[in-house]
């Protein structure tokens, strides 16, 4: 095992261990990146050259320490090297989502006075544009990606190339300055402002020093190793802290291979290309891998059917004992890995949110190693995580390290309170919000807002967020977050929202998984036109309620759902009502849908709607369409009743 605390003390800032590295294993592959349907190639070299140049080409523009650098668009070599240039400034990185919002781009930049942002597009280019009287203190666009923009003739515009030019000229004017600045960079010197996951209209940005990531990465590695060998595919936002500390920190420290996908829609083909020996998924990209597979089968001949459902039985039996089914690996899940590239993992993760004890299985049984990680951005990303040979699917695992201290206040009758942590590398606070810092940090511990309780295995078992567990008119405490979990498990259910606190009986707005659906559709001869109207046939109605049902049979009494419908629309991270990483903003659907949920539990069996679906180029759709609700009540409130 390498020593990754003692090389996050001999180099504790990203610009000094990527040199490190450089000078060490220069000849080694640092990165790849598909594009144009070719894997192109960056050694340990090529990725300390372009920081290198980055970095002189901003100070040449006369950025430097305490200045703030945006950057946005899809995970790229650009994207680190542009950050880890940044810090060796002394400036501080500010990641934006690529599907961000005008407003919140707006008020991010502007909050952080963001004088230069590297974006790697035209789509990016535009948004930024558009945003010109909002965000004043911008004075340079840095785009990597140089089809369609001979059309601008924005001042503030300039090409990767030019900014690399003029770093080199720099460089050879000033020799041995990028080696003095390097030099200057300090461990505390907070180095990225990370947004929070937020469900507030204004994320906060919690202040991250490099010297903490290293040193905290040195610590997942120490309980979960990786080193020169591993391949990891970055495919979750690189704004996101956990990609932060795996595509970044971890990349750096450990040195393996990170690899780029070229396009969103081309991730799995390019995942199997590379069958890394590494890879975390948030719980929406495995619910949609495991509903991919489901489909799969759907379109199979009733043999291949059969002996999917004998496979699938059979594996999950054995895993059900503890053991492995080698009749199922042959008969099935040796063919599955293969074709999702899966082959080579030696460990696989999920964070982020809560990922239904289903799914979960469904990859065990798979022999995918899935563990889950636990943690919050201003604690570093994950700090808990499931031990080797010890993974229950209802639990977040154990503290990584012994000076990780966790403990539970306000602990209810059944041991249930609020997860309160600390550990020797937090996050500095939030930036130009003191206030907020004082409110989550008290005496050095961070208030999660996580409902949560240690197992008899001592394993910690995250519930829900405290505010958004509820209790029914008839004083019983549910999770909508775990109903939802399970609803999702079905092929056919992209995102559910459980409803019920203070009422009498919980009931459920349910998207449907409009590729999946739509295929069901097509084979059943199943005329339609459009999400809405799929959603509205009475067919995927029937189709719905035996899902529903399904759960049903699994949860007790008094948390079954009554009634449902399905919603006419996806619910969307740009109308404000999911988060960047799929949380569901209660509050906000709450307010959206109020008249939709009023009418449900006033018992109404059909719910016209007539509204204006806005997407994000700014064109609208009205929708006029009628809401079933379908009343399974009557069975569930007299079981709950008994």
């Amino acid at each position: 095992m390498m020593d990754y605390a003692g090389r996050a003390a001999q180099a504790d800032t990203f610009p000094k261990i990527l040199r490190l590295n450089a000078k060490e294993h220069g000849q080694e592959i640092a990165l790849r990146e598909k594009d144009f349907g070719l894997w192109r190639e960056f050694t340990w070299n090529d990725y300390q050259t372009r920081t290198h140049d980055f970095a002189l080409g901003m100070v040449e523009l006369g950025l430097g320490r305490g200045d703030v650098i945006g950057i946005i668009g899809d995970n790229r070599p650009d994207w680190v090297a542009a950050e880890i240039a940044a810090h060796a400034i002394g400036a501080m990185s500010l990641g934006l989502y690529r599907d961000v919002l005008d407003e919140e781009a707006a008020y991010l930049l502007t909050y952080g006075e963001a004088k230069l942002v590297f974006a790697e597009d035209e789509e990016q280019v535009d948004k930024l544009l558009g945003l010109a009287d909002r965000v004043p203190h911008l004075k340079h666009i840095v785009y990597s990606d140089p089809r369609g923009m001979r059309k601008y003739d924005d001042p503030r515009l300039m090409e990767a190339s030019k900014l690399v030019a003029l770093g080199r000229d720099r460089a050879a004017r000033e020799l041995g300055l990028y080696e003095r600045l390097v030099d200057a960079t300090k461990g505390e010197d907070v180095a990225i402002l990370c947004t929070t996951s937020g469900t507030t209209a204004n994320p906060k940005l919690a202040m991250l020093s490099a010297g903490r990531v290293l040193r905290h990465c040195a610590t997942y590695l120490t309980f979960d190793p990786k080193g020169p060998d591993d391949e990891y595919v970055s495919v979750l936002p690189l704004p996101w802290i956990m990609e932060q500390i795996y595509a970044l920190g971890k990349g750096l420290l450990s040195r393996m291979k990170v690899n780029f996908v070229e396009e969103p829609d081309t991730m799995m083909h390019d995942f199997r290309e590379i069958a890394p020996t590494f890879v975390l998924f948030a719980p929406r990209v495995w619910e949609s891998i495991a509903a991919d597979v489901r489909a799969g089968v759907m379109d199979a001949s009733p043999f291949k059917q059969r002996l999917y459902d004998l496979g699938m039985k059979t594996g999950l039996t054995a895993l059900a004992e503890g053991k492995r089914s080698v009749f199922a690996d042959q008969l099935l899940f040796r063919a599955l890995r293969d074709r999702l590239g899966f082959t080579r993992l030696r460990s696989a993760a999920t964070g982020g949110a809560a990922l239904g004890p289903d799914t979960f299985k469904f990859f065990q049984a798979m022999g995918v190693p899935l563990r889950t990680l636990y943690g919050q951005t201003e604690l570093l990303g994950a700090y808990t995580l499931h031990p080797e040979g010890k993974v229950d699917p209802d639990t977040t695992g154990v503290p990584m390290a012994d000076d990780i201290e966790i403990r539970i206040d306000n602990a209810d009758v059944n041991g249930v309170g609020e997860i309160v942590v600390r550990h020797p590398n937090m996050f500095h606070g939030y930036y130009k919000n003191p206030e907020a810092s004082v409110a989550d940090i008290k005496d050095g511990w961070m208030h999660s807002g996580d409902a949560g309780y240690y197992n008899d295995n001592r394993q910690l078992v995250v519930i829900d967020r405290i505010k958004d567990l509820a209790e029914t008119s008839r004083g019983e405490r549910f999770s909508p977050q775990y109903i939802e979990n399970k609803l999702k498990f079905s092929p056919y259910v992209a995102e559910a929202v459980v409803l019920g606190a203070g009422r009498d009986a919980l009931a459920a707005m349910i998207c449907i998984r409009y590729s999946i659906i739509s295929k069901w559709a097509e084979k059943n001869r199943i005329s339609f036109t459009t999400y809405t109207d799929l959603s509205s046939r009475p067919e995927v109605y029937a189709l719905l309620k035996k899902e529903v049902e399904t759960v049903n049979a699994t949860l007790p009494p008094a948390q079954r759902i009554s009634r449902f419908l399905l919603l006419y629309k996806e619910l969307d991270a740009d109308d404000g009502e999911l988060t960047r990483t799929r949380k569901v903003r209660r509050g906000v659907i709450n307010e959206k849908y109020a008249d939709i949920i009023d009418a449900i539990y006033r018992g109404k069996a059909s719910i016209p709607v007539d509204t204006v679906i806005r997407f994000q180029d700014g064109s609208t759709q009205r929708v006029r369409t009628t809401l079933e609700v379908v009343d399974l009540g009557r069975a569930v409130l007299a079981e709950a009743a008994e």
